[in-house]
């Protein structure tokens, strides 16, 4: 995704509601993580880790991790939530400028935070710190908009029309295109991709406050925030398929891309 003055302000806005990302944002499936982690891989760097979401995960299947994200206030929910012990080292940092040796790590993985970072400078930084024949691997994980409810949910409520369906779908689908060629001929192998998907029980309540933890919504004024999660509230106090019920299986996806370095 091109990077300018609006993408720097959203990618900055997570640590103002780092608790409740915690709380709130999926997991990637066990399938997922399957996928983007080798099973012989001993070190592991995630770049953009936040609040440890995926990092958790990594510590039980990786014998070192490295979790570098540049917001002080993610780095220090990840850091008191005690997640890997000696198993995990957690520092500031960017994809752009890993703080990390060349040829140092099997895996470079980073999950709904690709779209956050240039490309041209953060392709190669990758590619530094990857041993030979290690693995560079992205998912985004969260609700499932293609789902018809959810898309609608996700607008507020407001029922799109198809060419606003279509437009909002293609501009999805640009946040996950990975450019290994940004800086040059890429050095990685043809990637390969997965689309994994489930269903996550929540409160009709966690539902509408999962929407916070999105810089679109983070970053609007308070009084279009209210009118936008009353919208929500509104529309899943409505909607008949959600009668008689506080919990919602609200569906979820995990779309997933890695390639080998040659």
């Amino acid at each position: 995704m091109r990077q300018d003055a609006t993408t720097a302000v959203l990618s900055r806005s997570f640590g103002a509601v780092a608790a409740e990302y915690d709380r709130l944002r999926p997991r990637p499936s066990a399938e997922a993580v399957d996928f983007l982690v080798p099973d012989d891989a001993a070190r592991a760097l995630e770049f953009g880790a936040g609040t440890g979401i995926l990092t958790r995960l990594l510590v039980e299947r990786v014998a070192h991790v490295t979790a570098v994200e540049p917001d002080e206030r993610m780095r220090a929910l990840l850091a008191g939530a005690d997640a890997g012990g000696a198993r995990l080292a957690i520092t500031a940092g960017t994809a752009e400028a890993l703080p990390a040796e060349d040829s140092s790590f099997d895996l470079v993985v980073a999950q709904s935070a690709w779209h956050w970072v240039d490309e041209r400078r953060a392709v190669p930084e990758v590619a530094r710190v990857l041993r030979p024949g290690g693995r560079f691997a992205l998912a985004w994980s969260g609700p499932d908009r293609t789902v018809d409810w959810m898309r609608t949910l996700w607008a507020g409520g407001t029922e799109l029309r198809p060419e606003q369906r279509v437009s909002l779908d293609a501009r999805r689908r640009h946040r996950h295109v990975v450019d290994v060629e940004a800086a040059g001929p890429s050095p990685f192998d043809e990637p390969e991709t997965e689309l994994f998907r489930w269903t996550r029980p929540m409160s009709k309540e966690d539902l509408v406050a999962l929407a916070t933890t999105y810089s679109a919504v983070i970053t609007m004024d308070d009084a279009a925030r209210r009118r936008h999660l009353d919208t929500m509230t509104r529309y899943l106090e409505t909607e008949t398929r959600f009668s008689g019920s506080e919990v919602v299986d609200v569906p979820m996806r995990s779309y997933c891309w890695r390639a080998r370095k040659r």
